[in-house]
Formats: structure tokens, sequence, C-alpha cells
């Protein structure tokens, strides 16, 4: 790929001193989880929905709750279970027996940060509820049509371990992601350290003389280092970060490849492409920059189209999965 000149640097000081203290304060609950950090920050500023996959215990929710709490948006936990209905999601209209009227009684999606925990749990008539609320940031609860807060945000953790029990998110759900993370286990030398302040959390006692053992939520710092007038000035700084013609073309090759290998059933949708220029501008912006840089492409390309993919029986048969074929599409991009 061939460096672009860029145009003058707009001024993002501000912008760059939010996200620092957003990751500062989240760095003060959880240990090494930067990569994660920073897709939930990219999800935020670019207005994407952001999917978590992992084993229990990596810290997917305690996250989501940290950077919540840090910004001060509205926040809303929906534990996903096989027998959780749409009308526990969106609301309901609910029949006054005073006047004999329906009220309408809003579900816990009208908030500004919706955590989707174990969004796989739920049976997939609740998951498509969701599809209205993420693309067109509606829903709808009888014969009447609500618009959700702005900002509006999913983000859904899934275990892609246990089976028993779960659904699996159909295409048309997944593609509505922007980003699909993968998490992977800690390096010793971070798990040592949340060893060590595991040790040091100690008890809380409440006032009627009872005691119960802290844990890391107990820690999430209450105060907040910005609210939505901070996150909508990132999120014009972030529509300001230059993206050159010849990234453009290369995000379109490398999604134009998912469609016609040989090895893929399902290619990358159109969504893939935009998804991997909006997240490319947010990234550089945390790192500091106002132009996109391939490394962007790089960084973000697993977790945007991914998920969006699908290998054929064959490819399968012979151990190649879509994380392989995409590896090497993007070895031929950077070579070219």
């Amino acid at each position: 790929m061939t460096t672009i000149e860029r145009p003058p640097a707009p001024q993002f000081d501000e912008t760059a001193r939010f996200l620092g203290e957003i990751k500062e304060r989240v760095g003060r609950v959880v240990v090494g989880q930067e990569v994660v950090v920073e897709r939930i920050l990219i999800a935020l500023l670019t207005g994407g929905h952001l999917l978590l996959e992992g084993v229990p215990g990596l810290a997917k929710t305690l996250l989501v709750a940290a950077v919540s709490k840090t910004v001060d948006l509205d926040f809303a936990r929906i534990q996903f279970t096989i027998d959780l209905l749409p009308s526990d999601i969106l609301g309901s209209e609910i029949l006054d027996q005073r006047d004999q009227t329906f009220k309408t009684h809003k579900g816990p999606i009208f908030t500004n940060l919706l955590l989707a925990d174990e969004i796989n749990r739920a049976a997939p008539k609740v998951q498509s509820a969701l599809l209205e609320a993420m693309q067109e940031r509606r829903i709808t609860i009888g014969n009447q049509n609500y618009g959700l807060p702005v900002p509006f945000l999913v983000i859904a953790t899934q275990n892609p371990v246990e089976q028993a029990g779960t659904f699996e998110l159909p295409e048309a759900q997944l593609d509505r992601f922007m980003l699909l993370h993968r998490l992977q286990y800690l390096n010793n030398e971070d798990e040592k350290e949340v060893l060590r302040r595991n040790a040091k959390l100690g008890i809380q006692r409440d006032k009627s003389g009872g005691a119960t053992v802290k844990t890391e939520f107990d820690m999430v710092d209450q105060g907040s280092v910005g609210g939505r007038d901070e996150l909508a000035r990132a999120m014009e700084d972030v529509s300001k970060v230059h993206v050159s013609e010849a990234f453009i073309e290369h995000v379109m090759e490398i999604v134009d490849r998912t469609r016609k290998h040989p090895e893929l059933e399902l290619g990358a949708s159109p969504r893939a492409g935009i998804a991997l220029v909006k997240a490319s501008r947010a990234r550089a912006l945390i790192h500091g920059r106002d132009y996109v840089i391939p490394e962007d492409l790089f960084a973000l390309a697993e977790d945007v189209i991914l998920h969006r993919i699908r290998a054929t029986y064959e490819a399968l048969a012979e151990g190649r999965d879509t994380s392989v074929i995409l590896q090497e599409m993007l070895g031929e991009l950077g070579a070219a």
C-alpha cells in the first residue's frame, strides 16, 4: 500500500484527553485488556454495535460496566435466558384498569448503552427483536413507533464453548454488529496482577453490621470523565479523520475477495466495507492520528469481516476455517 499525502491535522486535543482518561479509568479495574477497551471505544465513537465472544471469566461484563460508569450515559443490562420474551426487552402495552386505556411500558432497550449478556442463550424470536433497534434506532410497541435515545449502542456477549441451551445467532443478526471481538486468556504477568488486585479487595461492611466480600465490580469508579457532549465532540472528530482514496480501494479489494474466494460460500456484505472504514477512522483517532493507515485495516479486518463470511463444507473438511482463509487474503493484500 502506498502512503498518500494527507491534509492539515485538525485539533483533537480535547478528544485525546477524553479518550485517555477513559482508558486510564478502565485500566484501574481491568488488567491487560487494552485491545478490548479499544474496540469498545471504537463502537462508542462510531455508533456501531459490538459483540464480545469469550469463555467465562475474561471480564467481558466488567469491562462494559466500567466504561458505562466512566462515560455519563444511561446504562441497562439484560441477562438473556431461554425464557426471555421480546416484551422483556422492548416493553409492552398495559391495560390501565382505572380508565380502560392502554399505557406504554417502555423496556430496558430505552437506554444509551445496552449490555445484552449471553445473547445466544435467548430464543431466535427474542434475538430478532433487537434487529429493528440495532439498524434503525427505533422500535415498535403495539401500533406505535418509538425512537431510541441518542446515542444508542448494543454491546453483546456470548460464550463460544458452552452450547447447551444456546441458539446460534443468524447471519442477519451477526451482520448488524460492526465488530465481533474474540477475547483470549491473559498472559501470565497480567493474570498475576489480577490475582494480586483481587487479594487486596477485602470486605465491605454495611450499616447493619453485616459484611460481604468485595469483587472487582465494587472497584468501578462511580464518577464520570465526560458525558454526551464530550462523546458527541469525539464522534465529530472521527468524521474529520482523513481517508484516502487508496485506502478505500484496499478496503473494497479485501471485501470483494471474500465474495470471489472459492473456499467461501458467503462473502462479506456491503456493511463490512462501511464498518471497516468507520472503525479505522476511530482507531486512528484513538492512536492520535488524523488519518488512517494500512495498520488500521489489518488490525480491524478480523473483527469486522470474520463473522460476516462462511467457509464451504469442503474447506472445513480440509481444516481450513474462515480465519485461515482471511489471513491468507490479508497477506496477499499486504504483499501487493
